[in-house]
C-alpha cells in the first residue's frame, strides 16, 4: 500500500529550535516513522522570536527536511484564504494538529473544517500539555474566554485527541468535556541513540570543587527556575549552577537576576545563554545534575536528553518521570522547598564513585528507553485507525531497534501515571494558585 499521508501543522520546526518541546517532538515522529507515513508539515518561514526568515529554504513551497516534507509558510499566507489553499492542494489522509490554541495553526484549520471549506478527512490534535492546569492559570481570563467560544462554536467536536501520558489525557477529558469522546495515549518518540562519545572531561574530578548544577529550558513561569533559585539561596554547601535557555519573558528574568543576585557567597548561578540542539548533550554532559523543579510537562524530552548525556535528573512530580530504583532520577514535590534543599546538600557530599555510579545509572536508563523507542507502536497505531486502517494490516518499515517485548520493568516503572486533578468547574481556573510551590 501507498503511504499515508498526514498533513501536520505546528507552529515552528527545523531549523528552528527556540520553541522546545512541540518541535522535538514532531522531529523525533518525523525519524521514527517517516518512512512508512508521509508527513507533510505546515509551520512559519522562522523560528520562535525571530524578525527574518530562515534562509536557503523554500518560502511558501515545500521543502525536504529529512524524512519529511515541510512547507515554510509566510506570515502572508497564515490566513484563512491561505491556510486553506494549502489544505485544498495538499492530497493527505488525516490532519494533525500540535497545539490546541495557536491562532494560525490550529484555530484558522479549525475554523476551515467547521465551514467546510477543506477536504473532509480524520482530525488528530495534541495539545501538548496546554490543558494541564499549570499551563491554564497562565494568562486564564484569556485562556477561559476562550474555551468557551470554541466549545460554543463546536470547533473541537469530532477531532481524535492524543495524550503524551494517562495524566494528558485526565487534563483534556477534564477541561474538554465531551468534546474529547475519542482520546488516544501515544507517548512522544525519543531522539535515536547518539553513538558519539559525550565529553564528561568537565566532571571527571570532583576534589575540591563545588556540586556542578544545570537548570536547562525556556526562562519562563512554567519551567519554576525563580523556585530554584530561592531554594539554593538556603544552601549551606558549596554549588555552581549554570542556567541554559532563552528568555521568554523579561519580567520574569528580572526577578530571577534578581534572586541570583541574592544568593550566598557559597552558592554561584551564571546564565550561559541558549544552547543549540546539536549542543545539548555536551552542555548537560559537563554538570552533575540536572535540576529541574518544573510545574507542569506532558512528556520532558529534556528529562531523557539529560539522561542521555550521562547527568542524573532531579525534578518535580509534575512531569510523568519516576523514580525507578536506581541514582538515574529522583523525584520531589513542590510544596517544600526543604526537600529540595535537602536533596542538593545531599547530592554535594557523593564523592567522585558515587556520581559516576549515578552517571552510569542515568546512561543505562537512557539507553534502555531510547533503543526499545517506547511509544513507536502506539503512536503507528494513532494514525493508521485514524484513517480507518487496522494496524494490524500494516507491513512496518524496520525500525533497526534492539528486539524487545516491551519495555525494561525499569524503565517502565519511572514512567507512570501523575494523579490528574480532581474534576472542577472551569471558573476555577482563574482563582487557581499560579505555583504549587
Amino acid at each position: 500500500m501507498e503511504r499515508p499521508v498526514v498533513l501536520c501543522f505546528l507552529d515552528y520546526y527545523l531549523p528552528g529550535f527556540r520553541a522546545g518541546g512541540p518541535t522535538r517532538t514532531i522531529a523525533n515522529l518525523v525519524d521514527t516513522l517517516g518512512d512508512e507515513i508521509d508527513f507533510r508539515i505546515v509551520t512559519r518561514d522562522r523560528d520562535c522570536g525571530d524578525e527574518k526568515p530562515y534562509e536557503g529554504v523554500r518560502i511558501d513551497g515545500w521543502n525536504t527536511v529529512g524524512k519529511a516534507k515541510v512547507f515554510y509558510a509566510s506570515p502572508a499566507t497564515l490566513s484563512m484564504r491561505g491556510l486553506g489553499r494549502v489544505i485544498r492542494e495538499t492530497p493527505h489522509d488525516a490532519v494533525y494538529l500540535n497545539s490546541f490554541m495557536s491562532p494560525r495553526m490550529t484555530s484558522l484549520p479549525l475554523m476551515l473544517r467547521r465551514l467546510k471549506r477543506v477536504p473532509n478527512r480524520p482530525w488528530i490534535i495534541a495539545p501538548r500539555g496546554e490543558l494541564a492546569l499549570s499551563a491554564l492559570v497562565q494568562k486564564a481570563a484569556k485562556k477561559r474566554a476562550y474555551l468557551a467560544a470554541a466549545k460554543m462554536s463546536g470547533l473541537y467536536e469530532g477531532l481524535v485527541w492524543q495524550a503524551s501520558a494517562p495524566h494528558e489525557a485526565a487534563d483534556i477529558r477534564r477541561v474538554m468535556g465531551a468534546c474529547a469522546a475519542n482520546v488516544v495515549i501515544a507517548p512522544d518518540l525519543p531522539r535515536p541513540v547518539r553513538e558519539t562519545p559525550i565529553d564528561q572531561a568537565a566532571v571527571s574530578s570532583t576534589s575540591g570543587r563545588p556540586l556542578k548544577l544545570v537548570f536547562l529550558g525556556r526562562i519562563a513561569p512554567v519551567k519554576n527556575l525563580d523556585f530554584l533559585l530561592e531554594v539554593l539561596g538556603t544552601v549551606r554547601r558549596d554549588v555552581e549552577l549554570t542556567i541554559y535557555g532563552l528568555r521568554d519573558v523579561p519580567e520574569y528574568w528580572a526577578r530571577c537576576e534578581s534572586l541570583m543576585g541574592a544568593l550566598p557567597a557559597n552558592v554561584r548561578a551564571s546564565y550561559a545563554g541558549g544552547v543549540a540542539p546539536e549542543s545539548v548533550l555536551d552542555a548537560f554532559a559537563g554538570h552533575d545534575l540536572f535540576v529541574f523543579p518544573t510545574r507542569g510537562e506532558n512528556f520532558g524530552h529534556v528529562v531523557l536528553e539529560s539522561l542521555s548525556a550521562g547527568t542524573p535528573v532531579l525534578l518535580s512530580d509534575q512531569t510523568p518521570w519516576r523514580e525507578d530504583g536506581s541514582g538515574a532520577l529522583e523525584v520531589l514535590p513542590l510544596g517544600s522547598a526543604e526537600l529540595w534543599r535537602n536533596a542538593i546538600e545531599r547530592w554535594s557530599t557523593l564523592d567522585g564513585e558515587e556520581l559516576q555510579e549515578r552517571r552510569d545509572d542515568a546512561s543505562e536508563f537512557a539507553r534502555d528507553y531510547i533503543e526499545n523507542r517506547a511509544g513507536t507502536g502506539e503512536s503507528r497505531r494513532l494514525f493508521y485507525e485514524a484513517i480507518g486502517v487496522p494496524v494490524e494490516t500494516v507491513p512496518t518499515a524496520p525500525l533497526r531497534l534492539r528486539p524487545a517485548k516491551g519495555l525494561p520493568a525499569r524503565v517502565a516503572a519511572a514512567l507512570q501515571r501523575i494523579p490528574g486533578p480532581e474534576a472542577q468547574p472551569e471558573l476555577a481556573l482563574a482563582t487557581a494558585p499560579r505555583s504549587v510551590a
